[in-house]
């Protein structure tokens, strides 16, 4: 006969099923994101787009402010370089001050002694010297032989490192720079619409552009002294608008009165003088803004391709006459400026 079973002891051979402790297992349950942070999130914007927009607006200010000077100066009858070139000052001072001061972008460095004052004072003469001879150059070449002009200023770089600081390069370096002055040669002998005066302009404007650089990288040395470049730009554009003042007044007369009347008449001159300034101070910007996102070597690389690019546009817009010894001469002064870029990179990472 078998034995009854009890309660008791059916129920412990079907045990209850326990689960187990918060010791054994942690479920975690991330929290449901507001709508806000969801809106949030779908506002991101790629680091990628940002580059890409970053460069794309470097290239349409560096172009558009060549493409605007040179209808200014040679197609809508503004012929006063210099005074223009006071206003691209004034412009970049006033959008720098609204840059550092208002949107702080970068941190505001104060100018600490009478000696680094100077020295930024001696950078803006050479900075408007470069500036009026490259605007004065439009007034009587193409864009497209201004670029090329413009190609050249590795050579002239080493030139005056050389003659200042007696710094010397590998043979490999001025080896690089032989394509560089051959490629222009070739340019100007086919240049359809060569004129002497816009020439010696524009190779002035590439050799003051070379001595800012050697002289800034002399003068600016000590810790103390460094300047962030748009802490640069906002203390020698007022410097530079002020050395300009006499000669624009001197040289063009009275421009501005000239101006104003040009205006009242030509209501599109106020927008183009104003669009040209404004995108003359942009040039810089997008400079500062296209290294932050990328690097130094990266800016160097594009303005390698600014010069073709801008020579080309230049030549669909305004239809100045190409030849094709020309267009040879251009190549290859743009591949000896990569030659020259790659032969300075290692010519450094050799040294190191």
């Amino acid at each position: 006969m078998v034995e009854a079973q009890s309660w008791t002891t059916r129920r412990g051979s079907n045990p209850r099923f326990e689960p187990p402790s918060s010791a054994d297992q942690v479920l975690d349950i991330p929290a449901t994101p507001t709508a806000e942070i969801r809106q949030q999130q779908s506002l991101t914007i790629s680091p990628s787009a940002v580059t890409a927009a970053t460069v794309a607006a470097w290239y349409l200010s560096n172009i558009g402010v060549l493409l605007l000077n040179k209808y200014l100066l040679s197609f809508h009858g503004y012929r006063y370089p210099i005074f223009l070139t006071m206003l691209h000052m004034l412009s970049c001072a006033a959008y720098s001050l609204l840059a550092i001061k208002w949107l702080e972008l970068v941190p505001f460095q104060p100018i600490h002694s009478r000696r680094q004052f100077l020295k930024i004072l001696a950078l803006s003469a050479i900075f408007s010297f470069s500036v009026v001879c490259g605007n004065t150059s439009l007034r009587y070449l193409p864009v497209s032989f201004n670029q090329a002009i413009g190609a050249t200023t590795p050579f002239f770089t080493a030139i005056f490192a050389f003659l200042i600081t007696c710094k010397t390069e590998s043979a490999e370096v001025y080896a690089a720079l032989v394509p560089v002055v051959l490629g222009i040669v070739l340019a100007s002998n086919s240049e359809p619409l060569f004129h002497l005066f816009g020439f010696l302009m524009c190779v002035g404007s590439t050799a003051g552009r070379a001595l800012k650089s050697v002289v800034q990288g002399l003068l600016l040395t000590s810790e103390a002294e460094k300047l962030h470049s748009m802490n640069l730009l906002l203390y020698m554009a007022p410097m530079a608008a002020v050395i300009l003042l006499p000669f624009t007044l001197y040289i063009e007369g009275n421009v501005l009165a000239i101006t104003v009347e040009k205006s009242r008449v030509d209501g599109f001159m106020v927008f183009l003088l104003m669009a040209n300034a404004t995108v003359a101070y942009l040039v810089n910007l997008t400079n500062f803004l296209v290294t932050k996102h990328t690097s130094a070597l990266t800016l160097q690389v594009l303005g390698n391709a600014k010069a073709a690019v801008a020579a080309v546009v230049s030549v669909l817009i305004f239809r100045n006459p190409v030849t094709v010894m020309g267009m040879m001469g251009f190549a290859i002064t743009v591949m000896g400026v990569i030659l020259y870029s790659e032969a300075k990179k290692r010519s450094k990472s050799t040294a190191h």
